[in-house]
């Protein structure tokens, strides 16, 4: 039997653009026709049979369990690790590509056939269908997804006569029909998808507003991680994965994707890498880290996936083995006899899977050079504010010369809320109604690089780097950083006022069925918190000189390790745990869209002789 070729969706249109827009899905949820046919079509692929080839099950477990063959793709002869994603290799950006758009082509394959049923304005429905794409969700814009997707267990939809009515909402869970019997006991106790589970009985719910509280108090931190990482990184090794030494200086694209599993999760599936793939906010979030792999890739023209170490390997990539632009993304079949590959899915906007970004709307895609200086406009005012209104005379004080790094120090931390932008033309706007001023004005951040004619800015970067073996404790983790007392109380860690940001490992949450943990059990990830929002907060300093800054640092940073379910670790059993503080000059030169950093300085001495401190012999 021939293969299910993946091709995307098909057909509709965006103005501006070579194909539809993917839309951020608190203008999605507003837009009756698309969310309509959303829901439905959602729910149609819950209710095939989890035995059927694009049943929501089958294609949510190519990400991990049951590990099974997919589209009848199965394992390399010898290897052990089972299932195809490639998690801490060059491929991670890539492999993910056409894993959204086969959901993607499922899901707009059941919106035409329910268009087709509407007995009132049929034509305008049935055009909602083809332009109807999985939309995404700018947590590093909006950490809070509209209650659609995170609250309402029922929403309200047009029905196929017209007329409006309440539903179950499928984006709050997916419920197994049944549980597969290849599960392990750790995930055969729920029947339906968890969020920050209340307990880890049959009877759990999910925490909704544990949830809220996690995502609100990382608002500030993803903001400046995910805007370092698209500014920052120009190699693709940097960029791309999230091993230990890739250089940098910023966390990777995988990284700062790895929080937000964990964060999502608390413990319940998106925590896991060997379940995540059945919580429908799945694909939300990975449509954006495909977003941000656009924009960074618009950012950078010409580099693309490099020749490197496949590490532990897939079910399909051996062990060890080169991989690189031309490695076959199994299971996805470009054709009858070949996979698509990571060089067949390049580009800002790939047409070849039938989708665009509203960033790209009206742009000429083929001159790199204006795209990518539009693309760092946006850039800077979807996600640069908090890092830009550092660095003088941005802040409107005075630069007293080269040797003082700040003087803005004392500028109110970035809200837990990252502030509200007016769009671009031609891009959709991105946030909730609570971001608008009373008179439904969007404030903006305008002029956030320097003119020309004046003299560059220059600012001083502090950051923790944090590394750590991932397998370390069997299952997702986070390390959390407080510039003051650790919260004596586990309860709820993240809205402590002291917290300022966390590295995170998200791992198979069960080690026996994954011999990539035990093969890997080395492997050391790396991750930075950048620490100047939570220095000017706390510490009133008004300045980031070492001299300043080393012996307050000195005494108020401290870390903490929590498994995903909220388990405190003892740091005797994260031996491997290294927090070491940097810091890095930035220039923001008069002309140049992005700060440019300097040499790093590694200041060991504030943590050393600390458990879970730097072993760095040198400052």
């Amino acid at each position: 039997m021939a293969p299910l070729i993946v091709t995307g969706a098909t057909g509709g249109s965006t103005t501006g653009a070579p194909a539809p827009n993917r839309l951020e899905i608190h203008d999605f949820v507003r837009d009756e026709r698309m969310f309509s046919l959303y829901i439905q079509a959602l729910e149609a692929i819950y209710r095939l049979r989890q035995e059927d080839l694009i049943s929501f099950f089958q294609i949510g477990g190519i990400h991990g369990l049951p590990y099974t063959p997919w589209n009848d793709v199965g394992p390399t002869q010898g290897n052990r690790w089972l299932g195809y994603c490639t998690h801490g290799s060059v491929l991670f950006p890539t492999w993910h590509r056409p894993y959204v758009a086969l959901f993607e082509q499922i899901l707009q394959q059941y919106a035409k056939q329910i268009a087709a049923t509407y007995i009132r304005d049929t034509a305008a429905w049935r055009r909602a269908a083809e332009d109807l794409r999985q939309p995404f969700w700018d947590w590093a814009r909006n950490m809070l997804p509209p209650p659609e997707v995170i609250s309402l267990d029922r929403v309200t939809i047009t029905g196929a006569d017209g007329f409006r009515r309440e539903v179950d909402n499928p984006l709050r869970r997916y419920r197994f029909h049944p549980v597969d019997p290849s599960f392990p006991p750790t995930w055969t106790r729920w029947q339906a998808t968890l969020r920050h589970p209340t307990n880890q009985t049959p009877t759990a719910t999910d925490n909704v507003q544990a949830l809220i509280n996690t995502l609100r108090a990382n608002q500030s931190s993803v903001t400046s991680t995910t805007y370092f990482m698209l500014t920052r990184l120009h190699t693709w090794p940097a960029f791309s994965n999230h091993t230990a030494g890739n250089g940098g200086g910023a966390n990777s694209l995988e990284s700062v994707h790895d929080g937000i599993h964990v964060m999502v999760g608390g413990g319940g599936h998106m925590s896991s890498t060997e379940v995540a793939g059945f919580d429908p906010i799945f694909f939300m979030h990975h449509c954006q880290v495909d977003r941000l792999l656009s924009l960074w890739s618009a950012l950078n023209p010409g580099v693309w996936v490099n020749t490197s170490n496949s590490a532990g390997g897939s079910w399909t990539i051996p062990a060890n083995s080169a991989v690189g632009p031309l490695t076959p993304l199994t299971p996805f079949w470009f054709n009858n006899s070949t996979f698509w590959t990571s060089r067949a899915t390049e580009g800002v906007s790939p047409t070849q899977l039938g989708y665009t970004y509203p960033e790209f709307n009206g742009l000429d895609l083929g001159n790199p050079i204006a795209v990518r200086a539009r693309i760092a406009q946006i850039v800077n005012q979807l996600y640069g504010g908090g890092v830009l209104s550092r660095f003088p005379p941005l802040s409107g004080l005075a630069v007293g010369g080269e040797s003082e790094s700040v003087v803005s120090a004392t500028k109110d931390a970035t809200p837990a809320t990252a502030p509200a932008y007016t769009p671009p033309a031609g891009v959709a706007s991105q946030g909730s109604n609570e971001d608008r001023t009373d008179d439904g004005a969007v404030p903006t951040t305008e002029a956030l690089s320097p003119s020309a004619g004046l003299s560059p800015a220059r600012l001083l970067e502090w950051a923790a780097r944090i590394r750590v073996k991932q397998y370390e404790l069997g299952s997702s983790f986070s390390v959390l950083l407080y510039l003051g007392p650790v919260p004596e109380t586990p309860d709820d860690p993240w809205t402590s006022p002291n917290y300022v940001g966390a590295h995170h490992a998200f791992v198979n949450g069960v080690p026996e069925q994954c011999s990539n943990c035990t093969d890997q059990a080395d492997l050391v990830i790396e991750g930075y918190v950048h620490l100047n929002d939570g220095i000017a907060k706390h510490s009133r300093l008004g300045s980031f000189e070492p001299n300043v800054v080393k012996p307050y640092l000195s005494g108020a940073l401290n870390w903490v390790v929590r498994k995903a379910d909220g388990t405190v670790v003892d740091l005797e059993n994260v031996p491997s745990l290294e927090v070491t503080v940097l810091a890095t000059p930035l220039t923001l030169a008069p002309g140049e869209p992005f700060p440019v950093a300097g040499e790093t300085v590694y200041h060991h001495d504030i943590t050393r002789g600390r458990r879970g401190g730097s072993r760095g012999a040198t400052d």
